[in-house]
């Protein structure tokens, strides 16, 4: 073709509506031809073949798709390295620009550079947007410019900028006509990519009002339905951050500081990069003497702990890839601290199990229940699994749900006394942290 394009390239941010980079592609000067690609990268290490991420991505793409063929388009879908997948494009088309939204995971920071480099050398430009956080690197730092590394100075200045930097609707269909016309392209299917098709259902995207203004009041209990479950979603971009903050700044300042925690964990990955390379936030936690008990660790990952909570926490995890946010620290905690297994033993099991993994959010969370991340819970706060059951599931109906033999001789006694298992923790952690 020898026309002048533009691509959009999707990637974090699956949805026509509100999308940063898709807005300036579509308000440039040339057709947009949309883009994905199934990274080989990616695909080849997921070792589960019916990772119900992949059926919800490929389940998207159609939904995408059938947007662009009422508008006389399509995507182009391509099953490759994004390299590979490239450099087919620039033989194929006559391309000016390339758009895309900022991604902040090491990985796709490397590869962002490289298709960066290929692009040059042919005279193309990589534009690249904020899109899946209010605010992104150094937008929201200290007076000095020095990073915030706790989280409610940071939640403050978050504030501040939001009232002088109100956020603002990308308004992309009233562009849409300017979608390259182009006839129906195949999406490759699951089963040529090595994957299988899965029944997973997926949480909705609709979040009631109701639930956000109760969600402070609920949101702690396993139980019942008082989380949004919108992280698969964010994670994917099939919903806009923006719009979802706009409603929670006038429904529910708790379910708006859950969207700051996850603005919050991106920027400490991005001014702290060594985290992504499997270092402790916290330099003296990497001179823990972990245990690392792998038959230990296997019990855990298979909800045969002998402590209800955990297990039923676990069980969900396996079966749903969903886990609740307060089942999610008190396993974390469990692993890291009664059983003394490296936090990124279990960083890597929940980025393998959960639908809506996001790296920042998944390594944040882990560093702060192992005591060794930013604005951490204490080496010394050990959850007590007995009393967070009494807390947060006194009627065990979350326990019972997910751990029926509870009260017969199937299930397992406790790996561990929670009295002995605490006092081992605080010895190895006072040996390492006075080294």
């Amino acid at each position: 073709m020898t026309t002048p394009i533009n691509i959009i390239w999707f990637r974090r941010d699956l949805r026509l509506n509100d999308n940063a980079a898709l807005y300036h592609a579509l308000k440039d000067n040339n057709p947009v031809l949309p883009i994905f690609i199934f990274d080989k990268n990616i695909l080849n290490e997921l070792e589960d073949k019916t990772d119900a991420r992949v059926q919800f991505i490929f389940n998207t793409l159609h939904e995408i798709q059938n947007r662009l063929v009422a508008l006389e388009s399509s995507l182009e879908v391509y099953y490759d390295t994004p390299f590979q997948a490239f450099k087919n494009l620039l033989h194929k088309y006559k391309i000016e620009k390339v758009f895309t939204n900022h991604d902040y995971e090491p990985y796709a920071v490397s590869r962002d550079y490289q298709i960066e480099q290929l692009l040059n050398s042919s005279g193309i430009s990589l534009q690249t947007f904020k899109d899946q956080v209010i605010f992104e690197k150094a937008e929201v730092v200290k007076d000095d410019g020095t990073p915030y590394t706790v989280f409610t100075p940071y939640s403050r200045k978050w504030k501040s900028n939001l009232a002088a930097q109100p956020i603002s609707i990308c308004s992309t269909e009233a562009y849409f006509h300017n979608f390259l016309k182009l006839e129906p392209q195949i999406i490759p299917d699951l089963n040529s990519m090595g994957f299988q098709e899965t029944k997973q259902s997926f949480p909705a995207k609709i979040i009631s009002n109701q639930l956000m203004q109760d969600y402070q009041e609920n949101r702690n209990y396993p139980s019942i339905p008082g989380t949004s479950r919108i992280g698969l979603h964010l994670r994917f971009g099939t919903v806009s951050i923006r719009e979802l903050a706009l409603r929670a700044l006038s429904l529910s300042e708790n379910f708006l500081n859950e969207l700051i925690w996850r603005d919050f964990y991106q920027a400490i990955l991005y001014h702290f990069p060594a985290i992504g390379g499997g270092k402790s936030f916290k330099p003296q936690y990497d001179f823990i003497g972990w245990r690392n008990n792998e038959a230990e660790f296997e019990k855990w990952c298979n909800g045969q702990t002998g402590y209800p909570i955990v297990d039923a926490g676990m069980r969900e995890l396996n079966s749903t890839g969903f886990m609740h946010n307060r089942v999610r620290m008190i396993t974390a905690s469990f692993l890291s601290k009664h059983l003394l297994i490296d936090w990124r033993w279990g960083e890597a099991y929940f980025s393998k199990k959960l639908l809506d993994f996001d790296f920042a959010s998944n390594n944040g969370g882990w560093q702060w229940a192992a005591g060794s991340g930013c604005d951490a819970a204490p080496y010394f706060r050990i959850f007590n699994p007995a009393l967070q059951t009494a807390k947060f599931d006194r009627e065990l109906q979350y326990i019972q749900k997910w751990v029926p033999e509870i009260n017969s001789l199937q299930y397992p006694i406790p790996m561990v006394v929670h009295e002995a298992a605490r006092k081992r923790c605080l010895e190895v952690y006072k040996a390492a942290l006075r080294s």
